[in-house]
């Protein structure tokens, strides 16, 4: 993966409002897409495509401008993902998982902490990477006196082989060993002594994600990197309380993106390639075939709306980031709906668009070369992520009875 425009990158300043920020991800987006299909094809980890995000500055957008971060907002930020995803949604994923933990010292640590973080990370453009699954108590903390010890094994842990920071969480045991109520945020380097990141991650989507398991054995981490805590002693803002949303915000930016790319790829593959039907009378080009443009005009319709519904979402969700001390229980539960109603039409349409192009393109363009599934395998892959059955439940129970979601690590 070459191109000019990263050599040019590191003479100019950084972008400095949201249109350049989205320029920037452009270029980014086009270096991608110029070998998307084959480098996902070939798997493997993303070592160049982190390089390509870290010398595009875009792991830098949230971070202080003081420190050489672009001081953006979180609606920038989800227009970063949306536009990467257009081109590689894996790469897409790892960008919108390392603006959640590099934002995660902010909505759960004491302003020392965020300021110190979000400041050496953007200085030096540390990729943020996660080991963290609240499902399970797979790793417990036990207090060692100056710090914590964390053990235990995690599943999933996207970005945690390539990233420089890496956010861990597991139960506190209390004196006697026993687990509390209590679950405690670590951030430690990636290369700590005891963690060792696994390239065990096979699935059929999202390939170049490196999602593998992290075997976490008695990790150091000082108390003064458990976000929170002051003299051993936790403090929760109601601000923590939106983790869950921005996280589902990016999962659902993530989706619209890949769908909107699959669409301009089939497009441009039906432009160059595919033939009218030897019944479409009259009709010599496939841009004219009326079959053809009542699919494109379908799939398009779906995704302006989806787009609507994703942009008042990212709107009403940046009205909390910008007042955080205005956030109520009542607030956050009718974010909660709006967020899960766009997730609901995002995952739906981004599975009938990645999947219907095909009707449209015709059968040649299933052939391995093309790598054309990949849009689907990527959506239907990481919709799987939570049941979006419990999402349309929470919309049906807050439109019939009135009732918001209970605050959880999924909704």
């Amino acid at each position: 993966m070459t191109s000019d425009s990263r050599h040019s990158w590191k003479d100019s300043p950084a972008p400095a409002s949201p249109a350049q920020w989205l320029s920037r991800a452009a270029e980014v987006a086009e270096i991608l897409g110029a070998n998307a299909a084959e480098r996902e094809r070939a798997g493997g980890s993303p070592d160049d495509e982190i390089l390509l995000l870290k010398e595009s500055g875009l792991v830098t957008l949230l971070g202080p401008r003081d420190a050489g971060g672009g001081a953006a907002s979180w609606t920038t930020a989800y227009q970063v993902v949306r536009r990467v995803a257009q081109a590689d949604g894996s790469v897409a994923q790892l960008l919108g998982y390392h603006y959640l933990w590099v934002w995660l010292p902010r909505l759960w640590g004491t302003e020392e902490q965020y300021k110190r973080l979000e400041t050496e990370s953007a200085r030096n453009g540390w990729l943020w990477g996660a080991a963290v699954n609240p499902r399970d108590n797979d790793v417990v903390v036990e207090d060692a006196g100056d710090g914590l010890v964390f053990r235990g094994h995690k599943s999933f842990s996207t970005g945690a082989r390539v990233s420089d920071r890496l956010i861990l969480e597991g139960v506190l045991l209390d004196d006697s060993g026993q687990p509390t109520d209590r679950r405690v945020f670590g951030v430690t380097p990636t290369d700590a002594p005891g963690l060792k990141c696994h390239a065990n991650w096979d699935n059929m989507g999202m390939r170049l994600t490196e999602s593998g398991s992290v075997d976490i054995d008695a990790v150091r981490v000082p108390w003064t990197d458990a976000l929170g805590y002051t003299a051993k002693v936790q403090e929760v803002r109601p601000y923590a309380g939106i983790t869950t949303l921005i996280h589902q915000l990016v999962f659902v930016n993530l989706y619209l993106g890949i769908a909107q790319g699959a669409l301009a790829a089939a497009a441009a593959y039906t432009r160059s390639h595919t033939r009218p039907w030897l019944n479409a009378a009259g009709v010599s080009s496939a841009t004219e075939d009326p079959y053809i443009l009542a699919a494109y005009g379908e799939l398009g319709t779906g995704l302006l709306a989806t787009e609507a519904l994703v942009d008042r979402a990212v709107a009403e969700l940046q009205t909390v980031h910008d007042d955080p001390g205005g956030l109520t229980d009542q607030r956050r539960g009718e974010l909660a709906v709006l967020i899960a109603a766009a997730k609901v039409q995002a995952t739906r349409v981004s599975l009938e668009v990645s999947s219907r192009i095909f009707e449209a393109m015709g059968a040649r363009a299933t052939a391995a070369v093309w790598n054309l599934d990949r849009f689907w395998r990527d959506v239907r892959t990481h919709t799987l992520h939570d049941p979006v059955a419990y999402k349309i439940r929470e919309v049906g129970d807050h439109t019939l009875n009135g009732r918001i979601p209970e605050p959880g690590w999924y909704s």
